[in-house]
């Protein structure tokens, strides 16, 4: 038991990790300790199966939202440009060219 408890959490862990923004030094420390608090807290008992099922749901939960973000990435390449941008890239993919606007300069 102890050992799925270990396996789970680091499973958890290196997955969190994975998901990060932030480099690891800069990393806020919160969701780390949080972790650790519920396995520490948690003893094991009758409802032991029932928390092992919601930690591996937590790990794939972690796995499916990164196989997403990649996706995501890969396939709707317009995704974090501004508006602007959106158009112009857009205009392009079927062969426009966006006129040229003029700025008033008062």
């Amino acid at each position: 038991m102890v050992t799925q408890r270990l396996h789970a959490y680091r499973s958890i862990v290196r997955e969190v990790s994975r998901a990060a923004i932030y480099p690891r030094a800069t990393r806020p420390k919160v969701v780390s300790q949080h972790l650790r608090t519920v396995f520490e807290e948690k003893q094991p008992a009758q409802d032991d199966a029932k928390f092992q099922r919601d930690m591996r749901n937590v790990t794939t939960f972690l796995k499916s939202q990164q196989m997403h973000k990649m996706l995501l990435e890969r396939y709707n390449p317009l995704l974090g440009l501004s508006v602007e941008d959106r158009v112009k890239k857009t205009a392009n993919r079927v062969g426009l060219n966006m006129p040229i606007t003029h700025k008033n300069e008062e």
